[in-house]
């Protein structure tokens, strides 16, 4: 070593005094401030108010971000609208890395836990069911969080337990669309929700469907049908009634929309069953126009119907 080094040499006392120090203190992760806040929370406060091409930008941006973290090896394990960022710009940027873990190089490498609460609406079956997470796995929960995004926030899955959910899953029920989802972005999320992780793309390629929207924006014209989009959940089910709620009154005012208990009487829909057969449309031609109670009634019906199919509501 030169001597030229001014550099004063440290005792062991000193640097013992350092390594403690260094390991005292937590790893933590600096990022830009986010005005906005969380994206789920953001959402609801702005519900309806953003175009579909700035629905698809914030999505784009969450892609990116997992896909930064993927090429790194990460696997993120919690997934969520709660867990993204959304600056003024409406740029958003993945956080909240408590259950991320780094993977090995093998490709089909897995982070496999004993324990630990997983955030079940958000999780692949398989990690659920064998506790293997892998960017396959993060790909399934990208896929509820495009479902938030273009819901405005709404809960995935709704009022259904864990149990209910993971039950349902199993047995190959999906989400159905967001109102007014244009079909390319809903054929995404069923694409990230196939049961075969290796039949999801990945996020290199979600990035890429993402920006040919975005430059091509007739693309996102063709919406899913809203009346299809409830019905086929019936299947041969029968219509609602009976074992739901007793009157059309008594089920508005569960959702806190009995203000439209009179208009709903008066156009004839007077039965659950009669109910049943509610589409969006309808709900304009009554005069119901404001679209966060378009939701909460066409959600509150799904969920329903999705009860339903499902045997969980008993007839």
């Amino acid at each position: 070593m030169s001597s030229g080094n001014s550099s004063k040499s440290r005792s062991p006392d000193e640097c013992m005094h350092a390594i403690h120090e260094v390991a005292s203190k937590p790893v933590m992760i600096v990022t830009e401030y986010m005005e906005n806040g969380s994206l789920d929370t953001f959402l609801k406060k702005n519900d309806g108010h953003f175009t579909v091409i700035q629905l698809v930008g914030m999505l784009r941006g969450i892609a990116s971000g997992m896909k930064y973290l993927s090429d790194m090896g990460y696997v993120h394990r919690d997934l969520a609208a709660r867990n993204i960022l959304i600056n003024s710009n409406l740029v958003c940027k993945v956080s909240d890395f408590g259950l991320s873990r780094i993977l090995e190089d093998d490709p089909e490498a897995a982070y496999t836990t004993r324990g630990g609460k997983i955030p079940i609406r958000w999780t692949a079956p398989e990690a659920i069911a064998f506790r293997k997470f892998t960017s396959a796995s993060d790909v399934w929960s990208y896929g509820i969080v495009m479902w938030e995004v273009v819901s405005y926030g709404e809960r995935p899955y709704w009022e259904m337990t864990n149990q209910d959910v993971i039950k349902a899953v199993e047995e190959g029920y999906r989400l159905p669309s967001p109102m007014d989802c244009p079909a390319a972005l809903y054929q995404l999320m069923l694409d990230c929700w196939q049961k075969d992780r290796n039949s999801r793309p990945k996020f290199d390629e979600i990035v890429c469907m993402l920006e040919k929207l975005i430059r091509n924006p007739s693309s996102l014209k063709t919406l899913v049908n809203a009346s299809s989009r409830v019905s086929n959940l019936l299947g041969e089910h029968s219509p609602l009634g009976n074992g739901v709620y007793r009157s059309v009154g008594e089920w508005l005012e569960a959702i806190k929309m009995g203000r439209y208990t009179e208009i709903f009487m008066e156009n004839g829909y007077s039965s659950m069953d009669a109910v049943a057969q509610v589409t969006l449309e309808d709900l304009r031609r009554l005069g119901i126009t404001l679209v966060g109670h378009q939701k909460k009634i066409m959600n509150s019906l799904q969920e329903m119907k999705v009860q339903l199919v499902n045997g969980m509501v008993p007839l």
